[in-house]
């Protein structure tokens, strides 16, 4: 009896040694099946949740899609977190502002018009009428009849916009705060206040600077000699003007824009020494005087003759009161047959018609 128990003890000991390992086994081969699930469906993430794998195309190595914010523990002992969200893409947006859009009348030229009535009668500066008109200045003879010109709403300039221009450059060459460019309506300038080339902007208030050429001095050519304790004139003027032709038909009088008197009448028509002085010029200007002679009188006066077909005189040379140096024509900027007339003190162009009566 006593060796039947005994023989007991010992074989249920043994089951229960060959039970446990069963168990162990048992839950060996469970770990290993689920690893493999884990290869075929993806891998689990630092939290334990599965990340999905991308299977290969063409027989390619398949790879784990990474997603945002994934702990990567590979680098080292301290977790390195990586970003793989797509980057959003540029936006193709550029901001454009408003094109200006100017308002103006437009005016034929009629017989007997001039400067000042056209400026009257639309209630502007005569100064706005080269604001919207700049060739007024280039062409002297443009104020003619059936020439059309641009006539502003407002006394300024119609500024044409070029690459690189911007309110603080065009303030400055004008003369006006940039506030008072932005304030007017039709300008459609908003901020950031873009501007852009080939567009027109209102200047209000502005004035169009005309472009005055300067001809050689005296002693450039001769003209002065010493005396005394300096130099002086080798010849000095009388003081009082004759007309340079002998016609009187007045194609233009002086304004702003234009500060000569033009007189027309046929090519070649003597024209006169105005004063007696030395001439300083005599050829061909590219300012667009055309064919031009300047005298210097010797007491601060110069007189201009411009559009001429022919020259009698040369650089250096006297000439008295009523002397003919040249003859009428329509060289340079000339829109017909005239004689362009100029008489400047001590540099500054003043109205012919103040010496000579242009009644």
């Amino acid at each position: 009896m006593n060796k039947t128990n005994k023989a007991g003890q010992r074989f249920g000991g043994h089951f229960i040694l060959i039970a446990i390992a069963l168990i162990v086994f048992a839950g060996w081969r469970i770990g290993q099946a689920a690893g493999a699930d884990e290869s075929e469906n993806g891998s689990v993430d630092a939290s334990g949740e599965a990340v999905p794998t991308v299977a290969a195309e063409d027989g390619g190595v398949a790879a784990t899609a990474v997603t945002t914010d994934t702990v990567d523990f590979t680098a080292g002992d301290v977790p390195v977190i990586t970003d793989s969200s797509l980057v959003p893409a540029p936006n193709p947006f550029t901001y454009q502002g408003k094109l200006p859009e100017q308002v103006y009348q437009t005016y034929v030229v009629q017989r007997g018009d001039t400067p000042g009535t056209i400026a009257e009668k639309f209630g502007i500066e005569t100064e706005t009428l080269l604001g919207g008109n700049p060739q007024l200045s280039q062409e002297s003879s443009l104020l003619q009849t059936d020439v059309e010109l641009i006539i502003l709403p407002v006394d300024g300039v119609l500024h044409d916009v070029a690459p690189g221009d911007t309110l603080e450059s065009i303030s400055e060459e004008y003369g006006i705060p940039v506030d008072d460019i932005i304030a007017y309506a039709p300008n459609n300038l908003e901020f950031p206040y873009r501007l852009y080339p080939e567009t027109q902007i209102m200047v209000p208030g502005a004035v169009r600077e005309v472009f005055v050429w300067t001809p050689p001095d005296l002693s450039s050519v001769g003209g002065t000699s010493y005396e005394g304790a300096g130099v002086v004139p080798r010849i000095v003027g009388t003081g009082t003007f004759i007309y340079p032709v002998n016609g009187r038909g007045f194609s233009q009088y002086y304004w702003y824009g234009h500060r000569a008197i033009d007189i027309a009448l046929p090519e070649g028509n003597a024209v006169y020494a105005s004063d007696t002085g030395t001439v300083t010029y005599a050829s061909w200007n590219v300012y667009g005087y055309g064919n031009l002679i300047v005298i210097n009188h010797g007491n601060g006066f110069e007189t201009f003759y411009a559009h001429l077909s022919g020259i009698n005189v040369v650089p250096g040379q006297i000439v008295y009161q009523g002397n003919v140096i040249g003859y009428t024509g329509d060289t340079g900027n000339s829109s017909g047959p005239h004689i362009h007339f100029e008489i400047r003190i001590n540099g500054n162009q003043d109205n012919p018609c103040w010496y000579l009566g242009c009644g």
